[in-house]
């Protein structure tokens, strides 16, 4: 979410993407735009590069340039990582908001592909082996919009919110010519049965987006699909596979609570976490504020989504 490539796909759809570099440190700034020249101000999964404190500075100009009522900065940091030097981040405080999920599964690629399987839970593992038995095909796909219809029709079901057909199509076009994403379908009988968009950056690989149908469920293809996307990231270098979201609660009661569960994120914790991965929390966002009145108006909004 620091790569120019996510700029230009935010630009694209409302935002300013302005980047910010002093020496080893940088950050990617985006700006969402409001009423009356107002606007808000994010730095997801950043900043990056050593002692990030220098350009806080420029960081604060430019967000008054662009008058942020505040800035809310993600750092791709996880909470283990002890200690986190919030010292680096003056003038800014602990957000009960975050804008990305706080817990994901992260899974390690490490090893040969039947470790991997091998750590998987006894069930992810045969459903797997299933799919394939089953005659499923895992292949490289670059139809966007039977993507986004089966999207839109998952979203529907599952009650989640789905990206227009422009957006899918532009992050497509920007990462896949750089080998920063790959878009896999799975297929029986030539049937486009479930489908998933994967990004990779560095060493590390991400499941973003994904979507499947009601036909042939029983043939376990979100499953092949899953193991397929990790196989792809492996090859490209990649030493981990974030699953990216599950719900932000602690493991003895995800244990306790996915076999009860289907709200929200309840549904793919129970799904994902048969993947054999380890579940990992990020720190806190935080916010710095520039206008105090707008931002406890935005914070009443927020309290009142939350309470909904």
């Amino acid at each position: 979410m620091q790569t120019g490539e996510w700029g230009e796909l935010k630009a694209a759809f409302g935002w300013d993407a302005v980047r910010i570099v002093n020496g080893c440190a940088g950050a990617q700034i985006l700006f969402r735009k409001l009423p009356f020249g107002l606007t808000i101000a994010y730095v997801p999964k950043g900043p990056i590069g050593e002692n990030p404190g220098h350009i806080w500075s420029e960081v604060d100009k430019t967000c008054h340039e662009h008058k942020a009522i505040f800035l809310k900065v993600e750092p791709d940091a996880l909470q283990e990582n002890q200690p986190f030097q919030t010292s680096e981040f003056p003038g800014f405080t602990i957000s009960r908001f975050n804008i990305q999920p706080l817990k994901t599964i992260i899974v390690n690629l490490d090893g040969s592909e039947s470790e991997l399987l091998q750590k998987m839970h006894p069930k992810t593992r045969y459903n797997i082996k299933l799919a394939s038995k089953k005659e499923v095909i895992v292949q490289a796909w670059n139809d966007i919009p039977a993507f986004h219809k089966m999207m839109t029709a998952t979203g529907g079901r599952d009650g989640f919110g789905v990206h227009s057909l422009d957006y899918y199509q532009r992050a497509f076009d920007l990462f896949s010519p750089a080998g920063m994403c790959e878009l896999l379908v799975a297929k029986y009988d030539n049937q486009p049965l479930a489908s998933i968009m994967v990004f990779a950056h560095g060493k590390r690989a991400w499941y973003v987006y994904g979507a499947s149908t009601d036909n042939e469920r029983n043939r376990m293809p979100a499953y092949l699909l899953q193991w397929e996307a990790m196989r792809w990231a492996s090859k490209r270098g990649c030493q981990e596979y974030d699953l990216w979201g599950i719900p932000d609660e602690k493991e003895e009661i995800l244990e306790a609570e996915f076999m009860k569960r289907n709200s929200g994120l309840w549904g793919v914790y129970r799904f994902k976490r048969g993947f054999g991965g380890e579940i990992k929390r990020s720190v806190q966002a935080m916010d710095k504020v520039y206008q105090p009145f707008l931002y406890s108006f935005y914070l009443w909004r927020m309290a009142g989504r939350e309470a909904a």
